[in-house]
């Protein structure tokens, strides 16, 4: 059974529904008290004109116009006739002209709520286009710098107006101090860092090392290593969540085949072949994340695969038929469920045995890619692939001239 789904009214339609509903029952109650009180006189005005009860015992004498003469019943008669007559004309002529002069003022006034209802609901509107502006807007561009500033008398709009921008203010600052956090602690973490794997190594190449400290010197190398990658994808993603200012022409194409060449080792290492279909994709950012977004998605296809020499990584550039420019990565793999895709562009989150905390992931390649993506006015998108892995593609907007 198909239900057709009425057409959604806004509210200013709604209001000038009711304003004018409003109108049109005043106007027939006024209507009907007019008419009700019209006839009433009319009745009292036979009665005080002809006076006196009309039961026929009262003698009358009536001459109309052509000079016929009434007397006695036939005089009440042919006056109750006239009464009657006068009646119908009076309340049919007060109904019709009533009637038409209550619709033109009524389409009036539904026309001036229309107005009315336009002019009252232009600072919710207001408030309306600035909570999507903040919504449609990623976080480096900014969005929540956007404040709705409603200039008028302190009344419920402008309290409701007020209220939001004092919450998206604080938001906006509680997301500038997470961002300068994350920033100033990885700073602040690499110095260590560097001075662990320092010592490691001058303790592993002394003469006088045991094959045991070099072993447990490797493990701690690996493990600063971790750490190290770790620091940088953070580092990396609070610079992807600010505005991209400097922003220079990249052809997506020149990018794959470099990540190609640069992740050649790892895949050979694996035993993945990637196939390369680099077309024509001209955009305008900063290289360097760009070139990140593509290494992680491609080293992400590398590491998440089948591991038994028949995997396959494909990554195609190529420009949409609206100008937009796509980087897709499919690969082969285990299978993965539609519903735990989301799970795999946030920090730190892994699925399935294979996607644990280990020295070769620290859970962030996707959680920077979206974020890159994202800063340049684009986003990433996932899906399963037929047969198990992922079709991974990032959507950027064509290149400004």
């Amino acid at each position: 059974m198909i239900i057709n789904r009425l057409p959604r009214l806004t509210l200013r339609t709604r209001l000038t529904l009711v304003y004018g509903a409003l109108f049109l029952a005043a106007g027939l109650t006024l209507l009907g008290v007019t008419y009700l009180l019209f006839n009433q006189q009319l009745a009292q005005s036979f009665a005080e004109r002809y006076g006196g009860p009309r039961d026929g015992q009262r003698e009358m004498v009536l001459i109309n116009a052509n000079g016929h003469v009434f007397t006695g019943p036939e005089a009440i008669q042919w006056l109750q006739r006239q009464e009657e007559e006068l009646r119908t004309a009076a309340a049919t002529s007060l109904l019709t002209q009533g009637a038409v002069a209550l619709t033109v003022v009524g389409a009036v006034a539904a026309g001036l709520g229309w107005v009315v209802a336009g002019r009252v609901l232009a600072p919710l509107r207001r408030v309306t286009d600035t909570a999507r502006r903040i919504a449609v807007t990623t976080v480096a561009d900014h969005g929540l710098h956007a404040r709705i500033a409603l200039r008028g008398p302190e009344d419920e709009v402008k309290e409701l107006a007020d209220a939001f921008d004092t919450m998206v203010e604080r938001l906006d600052h509680s997301f500038d101090g997470q961002r300068r956090f994350v920033a100033n602690a990885s700073h602040e973490l690499r110095t260590p860092l560097t001075l662990n794997r320092a010592l490691v190594e001058l303790a592993m190449h002394r003469r006088a090392a045991s094959s045991d400290v070099q072993q447990l010197g490797e493990s701690l190398l690996e493990i600063n290593a971790r750490h190290e990658q770790l620091i940088s994808g953070l580092l990396l993603l609070a610079r992807a969540e600010h505005e991209i200012a400097d922003r220079s022409p990249v052809d997506m194409a020149d990018v794959v085949s470099h990540v190609i060449a640069q992740t050649a080792r790892q895949a050979e290492h694996a035993k993945i072949t990637v196939h390369e279909a680099a077309g024509p994709a001209p955009t305008s950012g900063d290289a360097l994340l760009l070139e990140r977004l593509v290494h992680n998605l491609v080293e992400n296809g590398i590491r998440h695969n089948t591991g038994d020499g028949t995997g396959w990584v494909r990554v195609v550039s190529r420009t949409a038929p609206d100008g937009r420019v796509e980087v897709e990565v499919s690969n082969t793999g285990p299978a993965v469920p539609p519903y735990d895709i989301p799970e795999l562009f946030k920090p730190f989150r892994r699925l399935g045995a294979d996607r644990l905390v280990t020295a070769k992931s620290a859970g962030l390649g996707l959680s920077i890619v979206r974020s890159v993506a994202r800063a340049h006015g684009g986003d990433v998108t996932a899906r399963p692939r037929g047969g198990g892995g992922l079709v991974m593609t990032a959507v950027l907007p064509r290149a400004k001239e």
